[in-house]
């Protein structure tokens, strides 16, 4: 069983007791290569100056022959020691000088070339020169495909830039199928720098990009790709096997680089499909398209928002009229907050609100909507003007039988104002048995002060700090009270 990869000493305490590297270290894991340099120079502090191995093997006869073969003394009479794994230790070792010998004797042990890597960025200029010059001959194509997610983590580190740009040159020189195996790296660094280099090369062609941007999870390659695959298009004309994957991808940024492109390929009606698309980007970009084109993006989103039983009336198509139309559009927006969609009704409360159509009578109805979607649209709307709400008729809807979206809808308003009103409504649900309002209104009355709207020595204001006084310590509470004109 190997050892766990980040308990370094301990992987090199098992080294230095014989065990093989292959049992002891994850060597495809470049995790467990730098856990293992770091752990071996913790292991060797622990055991003084010269130790890299326990001192149990420090003690025998073969364990001082084999510091001093590394250290230069003795010569053939320690070879027969120095196997992988003890190898693999002195290339870890605190000790310059003992690195530089190990680095020697590494060339013999293909096994130790991640070591290698290691030692390009080392802090000693002998050490780190002679690992460069050993790199510089052994790292070849197959090498550095294998090397290349330690060989990254590694460029990250001062100094560490040398192994990666030796990497890049090797594998721009080689064949176009050998950064292959990296594209389905787990690492996503790895998979983005072998695209960046394939789109650098010209190694894959557009429809290879567009796929790539439309199947990868990783956000930063989709978008690398999608750009690549429309700027290797030839001028002025976009295959369908680059414009479709691009279309039909799930992010928003891809499919708004796809719908730009309609332009650039002569099809711009198409863009009209994508006015109503689920993301603000795509229709932005179709608007775009729609206008070049010719289209009237504005008058295409009245006609539908028109009729509420259109069936291709949607949430995108709500969002897009409140996007790019006027005031004049807010009657339409006011009859689809009775559609029987919720996220038509909720689009709709937040185009009025974007608009900056608001009225307040019309809008509190709306907290009472069944949809949370709804009611919180609503809430951000009526919050700068919280303060011209009934607070009493806020103050209903704490009611524990209401709704839990309109209960933190009118805890919300109610926290707006000032005052009394404020420390009612967070008294009121200091003991709530949903959790997340009592936590909130516990924080209302503890943070709570006496505004100049509070008349002094008021005698609810001693009430409701009474009610909460499990809350404070009796010197706050005092404190509190005699802010409000009372005594404790």
């Amino acid at each position: 069983m190997r050892e766990n990869i980040w308990d370094g000493p301990a992987a090199a305490g098992r080294l230095a007791e014989g065990a093989s590297l292959g049992e002891t270290v994850d060597t495809a894991d470049p995790s467990a290569w730098i856990a293992l340099d770091a752990g071996a120079r913790e292991r060797g502090c622990t055991y003084g100056e010269a130790s890299w191995l326990p001192s149990a093997w420090e003690r025998t006869e073969g364990g001082r022959a084999l510091t001093d073969a590394l250290r230069g003394g003795q010569d053939t009479a320690a070879d027969g020691l120095l196997t992988e794994a003890r190898l693999a230790l002195g290339l870890c070792h605190r000790n310059g000088r003992i690195r530089a010998a190990a680095l020697a004797r590494a060339a013999a042990c293909p096994g130790l070339l991640p070591l290698v890597v290691v030692r390009c960025s080392d802090w000693a200029p002998p050490v780190r020169e002679e690992a460069r010059r050993l790199l510089t001959e052994l790292l070849d194509a197959e090498s550095a495909v294998r090397l290349l997610p330690l060989i990254l983590r590694i460029g990250r580190r001062g100094r560490g830039d040398f192994a990666t740009d030796l990497a890049t040159g090797v594998l721009r020189a080689a064949p176009r199928g050998t950064l292959v195996p990296l594209y389905a790296d787990a690492d996503r660094t790895v998979r983005r720098y072998a695209y960046r280099l394939a789109v650098e090369e010209g190694h894959l062609s557009p429809a290879e990009l567009a796929g790539v941007a439309a199947r990868d999870d990783d956000t930063v390659l989709q978008r690398l790709c999608a750009e690549a695959a429309l700027a290797a298009s030839a001028e002025g004309h976009v295959d369908d096997d680059v414009l479709e994957p691009l279309l039909g991808a799930r992010n928003p940024q891809v499919r708004s680089a796809g719908v730009t492109a309609l332009r650039r390929a002569g099809r711009g009606e198409r863009a009209v499909g994508y006015l109503g698309d689920r993301a603000g980007v795509v229709r932005a970009c179709a608007r775009y398209v729609v206008r070049q084109s010719g289209g009237d993006p504005v008058e295409w989103y009245r006609r539908r928002c028109a009729d509420a039983g259109d069936p291709a009336l949607s949430a995108g198509v709500v969002s897009g009229l409140a996007e790019c139309g006027d005031r004049s559009d807010a009657e339409a927006l006011w009859a689809l907050t009775a559609h029987p969609d919720p996220v038509i009704r909720s689009r709709a409360v937040g185009g009025l609100r974007l608009l900056d159509v608001l009225d307040v009578r019309r809008l509190r109805e709306l907290l009472d909507d069944p949809a949370p979607g709804v009611v919180r649209e609503a809430t951000s709307a009526l919050l700068p003007s919280a303060r011209l709400l009934d607070a009493g008729w806020l103050l209903e809807r704490l009611a524990v039988e209401r709704a839990r979206e309109t209960r933190v809808s009118a805890f919300r308003l109610l926290g707006a104002h000032d005052g009394l009103v404020r420390l009612r409504a967070a008294v009121a649900l200091v003991d709530d048995p949903d959790g997340g309002l009592r936590h909130r209104a516990r924080q209302s009355v503890q943070r709570w002060h006496p505004t100049a709207d509070v008349p002094a020595g008021a005698a609810e204001v001693g009430e409701l700090l009474g009610r909460a006084r499990h809350l404070f310590s009796d010197h706050v509470l005092k404190r509190l009270l005699w802010e409000a004109g009372l005594r404790a």
